[in-house]
């Protein structure tokens, strides 16, 4: 999965219909928030779980949360039947190695936060547990309300492009990306990749047809100029 560069996720669907959309506008990857500490999840996981099962190949599922422990992640990955897991939590590099040890299938992509921590520090956190992830994922810390990702804000792109020129793992960029800004984001950045979640939504909180296209066309443009340059 992740030694595909260039690959857009789209996170959080309300229902069935939703998750048919966005693999119709494009999105590889498809993200589940469950069991989260910030905001509500955007459904249960059992029918986050039927959903997944009825995605088609070309689209695949990660599942995103918060919790930091191997035993309740392999558990919940499992439930869903998900290939890939987004690890929000503070967890340990022993609770990494427990997991690619015991499920070496299973892709691990470790969020990096930022505006939590010196830029020093997020690079010692990556250097630490490089061994065990697939992917970073790099999102943007609130200071109002202490979240760490999910926060619909953009952060200092400049670090984001200086950890990805360091990362011997790919980087997927988060945080606050919109069909407006996507483009320019990974000009600036070059990531593996992007997330997004708030960006494609309209006042009601639901997933737009014609953002999200946007967004995908958009991102799509920016990774062709960069192979081209």
């Amino acid at each position: 999965m992740l030694n595909k560069n260039s690959f857009i996720q789209i996170a959080g669907v309300k229902n069935r219909e939703e998750a048919q959309m966005l693999v119709s506008c494009g999105a590889d990857y498809i993200g589940f928030p469950l069991r989260l500490d910030y905001n509500q999840e955007d459904l249960s996981e059992d029918e986050a779980a039927a959903i997944i099962r009825e995605l088609p190949a070309t689209t695949q599922a990660v599942l995103i949360t918060y919790l930091d422990k191997a035993d309740e992640i392999i558990q919940l990955s499992s439930k869903l039947t998900t290939k890939a897991i987004q690890l929000h939590g503070e967890i340990s590099c022993g609770e990494l190695r427990q997991i690619k040890n015991g499920f070496p299938e299973l892709q691990i992509i470790k969020s990096l936060i930022i505006g939590k921590t010196s830029e020093r520090i997020i690079l010692k956190n990556m250097q630490s547990c490089i061994e065990w992830v697939d992917a970073f994922l790099l999102d943007t810390f609130d200071p109002i309300t202490g979240a760490s990702g999910a926060t619909g804000k953009i952060h200092n792109w400049g670090i984001s492009r200086r950890l990805v020129e360091i990362s011997h793992r790919p980087v997927i960029l988060a945080g606050g990306l919109t069909p407006l800004n996507v483009c320019q984001a990974i000009l600036t950045v070059k990531p593996a990749g992007v997330d997004v979640h708030s960006g494609v939504e309209n006042r009601d909180g639901c997933k737009d047809q014609q953002l999200v296209k946007k967004f995908v066309s958009e991102a799509r443009k920016a990774f062709r100029m960069i192979e081209r340059s």
